[in-house]
């Protein structure tokens, strides 16, 4: 199987054609599921401890788990293996809520140029994809497209099994250029662009 490859086309992020374009945050996700987990499991652990003082306040006796958990506390060594994978769990845990706090999520929506102060919006990656893959379909000679969407690039692999390699790539250039200004993004995505022939048996 052979096939026939045009020189890959790079080409950086179109300038912002806004001023306020490139300078818009990305949106963060409000991480419903992680915050409801930990509210709870905060819940359910202060109220078992309240109830218990309030009951050792009234002259009650402990509960067994918290007698069970105070000589557990008091016999078990340090660095007890049971220790250690409790540590680690526990680090692991605060680390992803640390992470989630700090970073924005919802990396497959790509905000857009804001048009008015108090209107924000976004693309979604899959959708910006899918346009450039129709865009490209439209072109003469395009046989195939598979588009892949990051942060900051969009990359394009098209299969052309007429026409000159060069006019297509040309074509698609152009085509996928007017697509991107066209999404209006607040930054715009930079391009790499592959053109092939089709493989063939034998």
């Amino acid at each position: 199987m052979s096939t026939e490859q045009t020189p890959v086309i790079e080409k950086p992020p179109a300038p912002a054609a806004a001023s306020t374009a490139g300078r818009e945050p990305r949106f963060w996700s409000p991480r419903r599921a992680p915050a409801t987990l930990v509210a709870l499991l905060v819940l359910v652990t202060s109220g078992a401890f309240l109830y218990d003082i309030a009951a050792v306040r009234a002259h009650h006796p402990a509960m067994h788990w918290r007698r069970e958990l105070a000589r557990q506390l008091a016999t078990q060594p340090l660095d007890g293996t049971w220790v250690l994978v409790g540590a680690g769990i526990a680090t692991a845990l605060g680390l992803w809520l640390l992470a989630l706090a700090v970073t924005p999520g919802l990396r497959r929506l790509l905000p857009m140029r804001r048009t008015h102060p108090d209107v924000r919006a976004g693309l979604r990656r899959d959708a910006a994809a899918l346009l450039l893959r129709d865009r490209a379909m439209e072109i003469s000679g395009v046989r195939r497209v598979r588009v892949r969407l990051h942060r900051s690039r969009a990359h394009v692999l098209a299969v052309s099994h007429f026409r000159e390699l060069d006019e297509v790539r040309g074509d698609l250039e152009a085509a996928l250029t007017d697509a991107i200004r066209a999404m209006g993004l607040a930054r715009p995505l930079g391009l790499t662009l592959h053109v092939i022939r089709p493989g063939r048996k034998g």
